[in-house]
């Protein structure tokens, strides 16, 4: 069974880090023969902030917005998701929260896994993005990624150094390829 999963950016700031981060996990998860992965940049996708006349858990379809239609379907596709998110005051990017309230429903049932940083790496970002994900109906993996000074990771060309990230990021895939599957076979059997 081939699980599509969703590598999104988490940040839409110039000069930001999280491409490399991004780029890197997306390129270790297409080494995989039982992934089909896809970048998804939330730049690609400029929602305005969640304006719709009801909640997020109440609106399925019907959004007053293409972007935000655009945003549903790319999240309905995928089995599993890995977000690469920085660490902003202790807490994630604002776009990041709006991009998952919007489609609610389409969250249901799927795994999630982090790939962050930050002084802390990334940790109290990742700590809440759990919770919201429990909320969304999601299961967020144990195994995550916490990139601490991120900026002491770039070589000369300003390249992120990934060795001491090797190992942990395949402890996150394997574990997001188990709950994605589960997950995705249970979801198809309820059917």
């Amino acid at each position: 069974m081939s699980l599509n999963i969703k590598v999104i950016v988490g940040s839409t700031r110039p000069n930001r880090f999280s491409e490399q981060a991004a780029q890197w996990i997306f390129e270790k998860a297409r080494q995989r023969a039982d992934l089909n992965v896809e970048l998804v940049d939330l730049r690609d996708y400029p929602m305005p902030f969640f304006e719709e006349a009801m909640p997020p858990g109440m609106v399925k379809e019907g959004y007053a917005h293409p972007v935000v239609t655009r945003w549903r379907e790319k999240v309905t596709e995928g089995d599993g998701f890995i977000i690469a998110t920085p660490e902003y005051n202790h807490g994630y990017p604002a776009v990041l929260k709006n991009a998952l309230d919007y489609v609610y429903w389409n969250w249901s049932r799927k795994a999630v896994a982090f790939v962050s940083w930050g002084g802390g790496g990334g940790a109290r970002a990742v700590e809440q993005l759990r919770l919201v994900a429990i909320e969304l109906d999601m299961a967020p993996i144990r195994h995550a990624v916490h990139m601490a000074n991120f900026w002491a990771l770039l070589d000369e060309n300003r390249k992120i150094k990934t060795e001491s990230f090797e190992k942990t990021g395949d402890g996150l895939l394997d574990q997001l390829t188990w709950w994605a599957g589960a997950l995705k076979a249970a979801r198809e059997a309820a059917k």
